[in-house]
């Protein structure tokens, strides 16, 4: 799946990385397939990513792994830039409260650090 990027994807502080590094292989190994998917095509499948309706603007990269459910949330700075925050394994049906709100005070940290410099 070697494409053209059309998106850059930026890792806000060590939040997806502290997630990503406690991983089994066959997961990091699908995440890395998705983050390439979502940086290299035009219309990414909702299956991969997701707009999260009452948000603001907070999107998740959903991966699946046998019968594991892995999310991270993500937004948008500048048009093509992802910036991804934190990540949790999906045990429920519904997206933890207290984890959309942690992407949702995120967001607004990374941006007043960004409005600083």
């Amino acid at each position: 799946m070697q494409g053209k990027f059309i998106r850059d994807i930026f890792y806000f502080e060590d939040y997806y990385l502290d997630f990503y590094e406690g991983l089994k292989p066959e997961v990091k190994k699908k995440f890395n397939w998705t983050l390439e998917l979502i940086s290299t095509i035009d219309r990414v499948p909702e299956k991969y990513f997701k707009h999260l309706t009452g948000s603001t603007g907070i999107f998740e990269i959903r991966v699946e792994v046998g019968t594991d459910i892995y999310r991270v949330f993500s937004f948008f700075d500048k048009g093509q830039l992802v910036i991804l925050v934190n990540g949790f394994q999906k045990k429920t049906q519904k997206t933890p409260k207290n984890e959309i709100e942690l992407a949702e005070k995120l967001k607004i940290e990374y941006f007043n650090g960004k409005d600083k410099k």
